[in-house]
């Protein structure tokens, strides 16, 4: 008798949280967070869908053009709420450790940042499963390098399931790896672009990302330039920028020597 009602409830359980699930991924999304990006956020009915799994590949070895671009991901998710950053110890060694500095320069808060670091990828699978179904979490980045047969599609359903109960945004970053089938909402491929003209007293340019969207569960995909604006938080379109002569200053034409094409010309002509 209480073995059959204890399968009852476990039962119970299982179909409340399939439905929660299937209602997520489904016509109505719990929530989404609007990139900035008009034509992106438009491709993603809205922005990126909280409490889902999202991929970013860095394309060959630009972990650091992903990392920024992941962040700024992080950044429209959180609202506000802590961020767990869970990195594999030789993605540490390979890529270095995140600048705290850097990251409040990207607009970002350090104190929101909490950073786990795992021995090897399945130290990083648990520790970020954990952290998934902590509902406290704004959203959990795993960051891996290479490849690795461990993150196959059943663990990709289970990061899922947990994305999934406890509304926290799973971000998974993957450097120097080919993708696999899995049950990410979205998957991005990400590589730098070259920063738009700056002041004279700028020595940074401002953060530009070559960003492929190739999966895509409930749109179409696309291929954006995508500057990040550091302080208002948010991607913007590089190619709507307002038309501009580039600010740094030119030199001015001889005014004692003869045009060299007419020279040239001339010269040819004799």
């Amino acid at each position: 008798m209480t073995g059959n009602r204890s399968s009852a409830e476990t039962l119970a359980r299982l179909r409340d949280r399939i439905a929660r699930i299937e209602a997520g991924h489904g016509g109505g999304m719990p929530g989404r967070a609007a990139l900035g990006h008009d034509e992106a956020d438009a491709e993603l009915q809205g922005g990126l869908a909280r409490g889902a799994v999202h991929e970013v590949f860095a394309e060959g070895r630009h972990g650091a053009a992903a990392s920024g671009f992941i962040a700024g991901l992080a950044q429209r998710i959180c609202a506000n709420r802590p961020l767990l950053w869970v990195r594999q110890d030789f993605a540490a060694r390979e890529s270095g450790a995140l600048s705290m500095r850097g990251w409040r320069e990207f607009g970002l808060d350090p104190c929101l940042l909490v950073t786990v670091h795992a021995s090897d990828v399945e130290s990083a699978l648990r520790t970020a499963a954990d952290a998934l179904a902590c509902d406290a979490l704004g959203a959990v980045v795993m960051e891996i390098w290479g490849e690795t047969r461990l993150l196959d599609l059943v663990a990709s359903r289970r990061l899922t399931l947990a994305a999934g109960t406890s509304g926290v945004t799973g971000l998974l970053l993957r450097v120097a790896a080919t993708p696999l089938p899995s049950t990410a909402e979205t998957r991005w491929i990400v590589r730098p672009a070259r920063s738009p003209p700056c002041a004279a007293w700028q020595t940074w340019g401002a953060p530009v990302f070559e960003t492929q969207l190739v999966r895509n569960r409930h749109g179409r995909t696309g291929q954006w330039i995508m500057e990040w604006k550091c302080d208002e938080c948010l991607f913007r379109d590089v190619s709507i920028r307002d038309a501009q002569t580039h600010p740094q200053p030119v030199a001015a034409a001889p005014a004692d020597r003869p045009d060299r094409a007419r020279v040239v010309a001339l010269r040819r002509a004799g």
